[in-house]
């Protein structure tokens, strides 16, 4: 399976890839992607990520079991962003809440306003 030609990989063969939900209209994460990611989401309709900081692709949700399965893609105008709509099962993010959008900024506070799906501790082990 392949992609159009116009995808803009950054220089890194890196790119944004924004996670949504398609029923709500939640943001659930940002994650980048590398050709193989993008290729093996479009195969599987599964979501697949580069991790920068592992430097490999993961599939969301292997560990954790929370799988976003694709509903859509859309490119940006510049060909250089992806945004993917989603179900997601369980949470998106690793530190437990649906979203990784889970705080909010109240002047030089910040508050809490997602609430927790999972507990990181029984998921990961840590």
């Amino acid at each position: 399976m392949t992609f159009p030609r116009k995808v803009k990989f950054d220089e890194h063969g890196l790119i944004p890839a924004i996670i949504q939900d398609a029923s709500s209209g939640e943001v659930l994460m940002l994650a980048y992607m590398n050709k193989e990611a993008l290729q093996r989401t479009l195969k599987t309709r599964k979501t697949h990520f580069y991790s920068r900081s592992r430097r490999k692709l993961w599939l969301k949700g292997e560990s954790s079991g929370h799988i976003q399965s694709v509903r859509s893609i859309f490119y940006d105008c510049d060909w250089d962003t992806l945004l993917l709509k989603v179900s997601q099962k369980g949470g998106a993010c690793h530190e437990g809440y649906r979203s990784c959008f889970f705080r909010r900024a109240k002047g030089t506070k910040v508050q809490i306003v997602g609430r927790k799906v999972f507990d990181p501790r029984k998921v990961y082990g840590t």
